[in-house]
């Protein structure tokens, strides 16, 4: 089986989690093309894999494997387009579905194959949330190459029900009211990224960063 994987070159999977996440599939190819742009797409793929990416891949790259893979941290077609995961948290969601679809010219809107429901404990700090996300999203593509492995075709559904959408988080979203309690807030203060784009405050013509860390 030829395996490629697309990937945002500052996605915290290529940060954190590449070596890891190749080994992991390595037991169903030898040759795996590991790429950080649309451009660098091989024809004649089985399978491409594309996690962390940040931009929609044109219809006529899609045909250069004949499974595009996503994992999307939410219940499609609820929860479509960016950070669900991040918005989903934020709005005091504990049980959160992931759901792997087919990727298509249309945002999220592909047909699904597999969906899992992941709790999400209300003490989780960033790094916590994304080994989580990391650890359940390879769950759901290992079992899909499982099947292919074995000459299964796994059975894909159409999204059914309301469709919803999350608009894209900036840095800006990171900010801090100083007017509301840190309890209101404490989930942001989980999603924030220390490193890229942490939490922070404005007051008296200054900005301040805020950092979280578990004693």
């Amino acid at each position: 089986m030829k395996i490629q994987i697309l990937t945002s070159i500052n996605s915290w999977l290529n940060q954190n989690k590449k070596e890891e996440f190749i080994k992991s599939i390595n037991k169903f190819s030898k040759k795996i093309n590991y790429v950080n742009k649309i451009t660098n797409l091989k024809k004649n793929y089985d399978v491409c894999i594309i996690l962390n990416f940040f931009k929609i891949i044109p219809k006529n790259k899609l045909k250069y494997s004949k499974f595009n893979l996503v994992v999307h941290e939410s219940d499609l077609p609820k929860g479509r387009g960016s950070s669900p995961l991040a918005w989903q948290i934020l709005n005091n969601k504990k049980i959160i579905t992931f759901t792997l679809f087919e990727a298509s010219k249309n945002l999220d809107s592909g047909k699904y194959y597999f969906k899992k429901k992941v709790y999400f404990g209300n003490n989780l700090l960033f790094d916590e949330i994304k080994e989580k996300q990391f650890v359940n999203s390879s769950f759901l593509i290992i079992k899909f190459l499982k099947k292919i492995n074995k000459n299964i075709v796994p059975k894909s559904f159409f999204q059914n029900g309301k469709t919803t959408y999350f608009l894209r988080r900036y840095k800006d979203n990171s900010q801090l009211n100083i007017k509301k309690s840190l309890h209101s807030q404490f989930n942001l203060l989980r999603i924030c990224d220390n490193k890229n784009y942490p939490a922070f405050f404005k007051i008296y013509n200054k900005k301040y960063i805020v950092k979280i860390l578990k004693s």
